[in-house]
């Protein structure tokens, strides 16, 4: 490796988005010495190089090297929209996988900061290929556990875009960036080329991206999730979420009216899942979508700071789940076994959506996809049913062996109105069957179907 040189001289450039997010100084770079090629014979492609290398101050179009983000350690792989659009060839696919080697040996965090067109058109179906290669450089991080987080900066378009950055598992935009599969002259006829649909901001809402911030609150951002993922700061991967349990035998005793244990879940007074985490967790930070189009509000799943430990979460708002928030959920499962951070999921749900978009939409598959993800995964589980926990829309989220129940909360095989109505029993016996579904807290320890009672976090000022 070699230290960062100084500016070139010559009019002053506007720096690359890379060199805004990592410290000032403390890039290390490495891959200096790989070597551009012109595999297709392409005319005057040789001199085309050397002009943006002029022009840039940089080797290729992907800068990669060693470096900090507001303190934190990294592998950074950086693009210079100046050289040639940073557009990927043969050489930069080499120093890409040459970051995830590193960053996999090192045990540190790959930060890839895009600005890109795609592909290289000098180098023709060789640059092509590069997409596999940088597919294989992932894969092998993945293996080692390394987390690997990406910005979509002005432009994130064609291969690079479709490979190395949609690939990552947290992806942050920058709004009104282009970012997508298709660049500004590759789109179909006709396309509106002011369509949010082809912006960083749509991606967004269409849950491909995790969070849009602007350039200036890049560093804090990626610094922030560097922290919790990093395998040096994620602390011990064995433990289970701890959990304050109430007294022995509080609140546990027979007879507590079942019908009322239901109208303390549903309360609009009771805590709510933004009200746990913010109790639970020191600092947090929210995954988003499924990354098949979908979003879920309804449900929060991310990472959170807890006495010096990394853990993960799901916790359901008290909204009907969807198929985007099943899958979601299934996404946040495989990170966290990546990444060997033990699991917290909060229950609150009257069930999974089951309108005909929800069907449509694949909710009965996205649900059974997470159960199989909570029986097999390789990370501790625990959960809290915080609220109402109705149906396989709330247990697909729950720990086979680390299963709690709130004080307000309640599980059950359907909601008690939808149970007479299965029943053909009338309203009048609502209150009943809810008793006989054995839905409250002491029902479900005298079968020893959860392990105990937690308290609702405390109150917090203001």
């Amino acid at each position: 490796m070699t230290a960062d040189p100084a500016a070139a001289p010559g009019p002053a450039r506007p720096p690359a988005l890379y060199q805004e997010i990592a410290d000032a100084g403390s890039l290390r770079r490495f891959g200096e010495e790989i070597e551009a090629g012109n595999p297709s014979g392409w005319p005057g492609y040789p001199a085309q190089l050397r002009r943006a290398r002029k022009a840039t101050g940089a080797r290729h179009a992907v800068t990669t090297g060693v470096a900090t983000v507001a303190g934190e350690p990294c592998v950074i792989a950086g693009f210079e929209f100046g050289f040639l659009g940073g557009s990927m060839g043969v050489a930069e696919g080499a120093r890409v996988e040459r970051a995830f080697s590193v960053a996999a040996a090192e045990r540190l965090p790959v930060v890839c900061v895009a600005a890109s067109g795609g592909s290289r058109m000098q180098e023709g179906t060789s640059a092509l290929v590069q997409m596999q290669v940088v597919a294989a450089a992932i894969a092998g991080a993945r293996r080692a556990g390394i987390p690997h987080i990406a910005v979509a900066g002005d432009p994130t378009t064609g291969g690079v875009w479709s490979s190395l950055i949609a690939s990552a598992d947290v992806i942050i935009g920058v709004p009104g960036a282009r970012v997508g599969f298709s660049g500004s002259r590759t789109r179909p006829a006709g396309a509106d080329p002011g369509s949010v649909a082809f912006l960083a901001d749509g991606q967004w809402a269409r849950g491909s991206v995790d969070a849009l911030r602007p350039a200036c609150r890049l560093r804090g951002e990626v610094a922030a999730i560097v922290a919790l993922l990093s395998p040096g700061s994620r602390g011990e991967s064995s433990d289970t979420a701890p959990l304050p349990a109430c007294p022995d035998g509080a609140e546990t005793g027979p007879g507590r009216n079942a019908w009322a244990q239901v109208g303390r879940a549903r309360s609009p007074g009771r805590p709510r899942a933004d009200r746990w985490l913010a109790g639970y967790f020191k600092q947090t930070f929210d995954i988003r979508g499924d990354r098949c189009g979908g979003v879920d509000s309804g449900l929060r799943c991310g990472f959170g700071r807890r006495e010096g430990r990394t853990i993960a979460y799901i916790a359901q708002a008290g909204r009907r789940t969807t198929a985007a928030g099943f899958r979601t959920a299934t996404r946040l499962l495989t990170l966290a076994a990546r990444f060997g951070t033990p699991v917290l999921t909060l229950i609150d749900t009257p069930g999974a959506a089951a309108a005909p978009g929800d069907e449509a939409a694949g909710v009965g598959p996205a649900i059974a996809e997470l159960f199989v993800a909570v029986a097999s995964c390789p990370v501790p589980v625990t959960t809290v049913v915080i609220g109402e926990g109705v149906s396989g829309g709330a247990l697909a989220l729950a720990s086979t062996t680390d299963l709690w129940l709130a004080r307000d909360g309640y599980l059950a095989v359907t909601a008690p109105e939808l149970a007479a109505s299965i029943l053909k029993l009338p309203a009048d016996d609502v209150p009943q069957v809810a008793s006989r579904l054995r839905l409250t807290p002491a029902d479900l320890m005298s079968r020893g179907l959860i392990r105990g009672i937690v308290p609702p976090p405390a109150a917090t000022a203001g």
